[in-house]
């Protein structure tokens, strides 16, 4: 069931990838890191695979991956640096974060500063919701963004170098990643439940006050 409620995801990835290339890579990875639900886990082994088959340099691969990261990480973090707690209200209301892993990422922040863009960047999930501490907490921006490419190198040139020792076979990562798929879904699924409430809502309202 979930992975059937993926596959739009997954074929958009591809797809994308295939059309536009390096951009494509750099497009997808960037909206990773900001927080919309585009796996790096599907984005960097097919593109690995790609290398393989002689589309792709491997080296040049990975960089604009991190470079992606780097860039959708620098939205999060301007959104969470100049709106503060408005942003951060925003995601959560939209559920395009949840509060668990914003508690999570802040203390983790709180305890261990700048160098946490750095090492949270090979973790699943709160990889992506970092940049909203590091913005609230007006770290430093060359620091962050430095510590932020070298976490996201890192991460890109695994998922790469997977995807073109795997193959073919490079969709094997998926079931390791599955576990994640969930809150992917359920993320999708709650903004669109609160956009249909929000929606009629407003209309209702308006309704009402024009009667």
């Amino acid at each position: 069931m979930i992975g059937n409620l993926l596959e739009p995801i997954t074929l958009f990835t591809l797809n994308t990838i295939k059309d536009f290339g390096y951009g494509g890579v750099f497009f997808l990875m960037l909206l990773e890191s900001a927080n919309i639900p585009i796996p790096s886990e599907i984005i960097m082994p097919f593109s690995g695979f790609l290398v393989s088959q002689g589309t792709f340099n491997f080296w040049l691969l990975v960089f604009f991956g991190a470079l992606g990261n780097l860039a959708g990480s620098l939205i999060s973090y301007a959104i969470a640096f100049y709106l503060s707690d408005k942003a951060l209200n925003f995601f959560l209301k939209f559920r395009l974060l949840r509060k668990k892993e914003v508690d999570f990422s802040i203390n983790l922040f709180q305890k261990y500063g700048i160098s946490t863009a750095f090492f949270s960047r090979i973790f699943p999930v709160i990889r992506t919701f970092i940049s909203f501490p590091a913005g609230l907490f007006k770290a430093s921006l060359v620091p962050f963004s430095l510590f932020t490419f070298l976490g996201s190198f890192l991460w890109s040139l695994l998922l790469t170098f997977l995807g073109l020792k795997l193959g073919e076979n490079w969709r094997v990562l998926e079931t390791y990643f599955r576990q994640f798929d969930t809150i992917i879904v359920l993320g999708l699924f709650f903004v669109f439940i609160f956009w249909i409430q929000h929606h009629f809502f407003n209309k209702r309202t308006a309704f009402k006050k024009d009667a």
